[in-house]
């Protein structure tokens, strides 16, 4: 996470937090004069997820911290949604819950000469991710991490 989306997390969090969802995490991505910040919620108040509205609420509040705080100097485009099946993993505590899943995830800094890897995560220790991946374990430092996201199964 970047120094931007870990300054945006700690300026959104309880603003998201005090409409009754959790903020899963959010990801600007930087594309010229297009640019997104992509915001993921859940709900907390109701297991049957995210609605349209729930997005449509938790935008207004945060579009409204935004233009006061105005943390972002060039435009961007404001987005807001569920996780969906493929969801993306952010915090320690989200790879924890995916234990057994078969991940996606690019690192940072090369390892093991690759940047993609594509495996079961196993197990979390400390700050270290193993995946298993054709039969094989890779240790992968949580740090290192730049996008990871759940595969679905169908």
């Amino acid at each position: 996470m970047t120094k931007l989306e870990q300054d945006l997390t700690a300026m959104l969090e309880p603003a998201v937090e005090a409409l009754g969802f959790e903020l899963l995490g959010l990801e600007f991505v930087r594309a010229g004069q297009h640019s997104t910040l992509r915001v993921y919620i859940e709900n907390l108040q109701n297991a049957e997820g995210i609605t349209v509205d729930n997005c449509a609420d938790v935008s207004r509040q945060i579009s409204a911290i935004l233009d006061v705080e105005d943390p972002i100097t060039n435009e961007y485009n404001l987005e807001v949604s569920s996780p969906g099946i493929d969801r993306p993993l952010f915090k320690l505590e989200h790879y924890k819950k995916a234990l057994g899943e078969e991940v996606r995830l690019r690192t940072k800094l090369p390892q093991d000469g690759r940047r993609n890897f594509k495996g079961d995560l196993i197990s979390v220790e400390g700050d270290m991710l193993n995946l298993s991946i054709d039969g094989s374990d890779f240790m992968i430092m949580l740090g290192n991490v730049e996008k990871a996201n759940i595969i679905a199964k169908f």
